[in-house]
């Protein structure tokens, strides 16, 4: 499976980041191609190209901010949550990442 998303936090430092290693290290360790974009105080960073996006299964924004460019990803199977979502519970989100592309498939 190929999932593509976003992480950002309100401060836009440690959290986005921390976030964004743990869904990375979730995705990979369930087998999947996982590619996450950071949206801080230092701008977008691992910007996703438009063919990750086309390519993708599914989008996970982990977010406590509104994401620069959200419309890039409309009309894709997209869960939201808050960084600290992603932080605490990487592999269960990644679980529910596949039980959605799964249902709707």
């Amino acid at each position: 499976m190929k999932i593509v998303g976003v992480a950002a936090c309100t401060v836009g430092i440690a959290h986005t980041y921390i976030a964004q290693e743990k869904l990375e290290s979730a995705g990979k360790k369930a087998g999947h191609e996982i590619s996450i974009e950071t949206q801080g105080t230092i701008g977008i960073e691992n910007e996703l190209s438009s063919e990750q996006i086309e390519e993708a299964d599914i989008i996970i924004l982990a977010t406590d901010v509104k994401v620069s460019g959200k419309e890039r990803f409309e009309g894709k199977r997209t869960i939201q949550v808050s960084t600290e979502v992603a932080m605490k519970s990487p592999n269960k989100l990644i679980k529910k990442a596949e039980e959605v592309v799964t249902q709707q498939s």
